[in-house]
């Protein structure tokens, strides 16, 4: 049976998508998940996923860091963000780091089934006012972008919770470990990552946010 994941925590647009899928996939088997942790073992354990639906905003990501991370651990497993971001800007980073589609939130129920079925059929959707124009991403994002993908999930994990500010004793309640785990995942990181503090740690990940460059010079404005 075909398999299609959706990872997004907001149960109304989850609806939406469920119905979309219906109609482009009559036949597929839906997995639902609401973070970044269940979105990992959910990839792992359903390695037949013909496609992932993923909410750049669940808990757990940070900015385009889940979808940086998931497209280099998983490369061919088609991945469509949905988004409540509609900036054009936004949609071309996305791309840029390998989404297959990009559906904002508001666009209407017909048109999230034909975005499905091109994505499926092997092609790039996203909303038609975007398709002009286009960009690279900045060195400094498409370096962190690199770095970033290296991790694995749990350090993945560790790293999203470090950008997000908690201590070492806040990450090893959440990851249900001890500090000492904690610590010896920071090393790891900290060495395939090349930096030497959290501090440093941290602002890697800004350059995946998502709100920092709505605006850059060749977006035109939000989209």
């Amino acid at each position: 049976m075909r398999q299609v994941l959706i990872a997004d925590d907001h149960p109304l647009f989850c609806d939406a998508l469920k119905r979309a899928v219906a109609q482009a996939l009559p036949d597929a088997s839906l997995i639902e998940v609401e973070d970044v942790a269940a979105l990992h073992a959910a990839v792992d354990a359903h390695p037949e996923l013909e496609l992932l639906l993923l909410d750049l905003q669940m808990p757990g990501a940070s900015g385009f860091s889940a979808l940086v991370h998931i497209r280099h651990q998983h490369p061919g497993l088609p991945i469509v963000v949905v988004s409540a971001h509609e900036q054009a800007a936004v949609i071309r980073r996305a791309i840029a780091h390998g989404a297959s589609g990009y559906i904002p939130k508001s666009t209407p129920a017909t048109q999230i089934v034909d975005a499905l079925s091109k994505v499926l059929d092997g092609d790039v959707w996203v909303p038609n006012e975007v398709r002009a124009g286009g960009s690279g991403l900045r060195p400094d994002e498409a370096g962190a972008a690199a770095q970033i993908s290296g991790l694995t999930p749990q350090q993945f994990r560790v790293f999203s919770m470090i950008a997000d500010g908690l201590l070492n004793k806040q990450i090893a309640y959440e990851l249900g470990v001890s500090e000492a785990t904690v610590k010896a995942h920071m090393t790891a990181i900290m060495r395939k990552l090349g930096v030497s503090n959290r501090t440093q740690a941290a602002l890697l990940a800004s350059h995946l946010a998502i709100e920092a460059d709505v605006l850059t010079p060749d977006a035109g404005g939000p989209g």
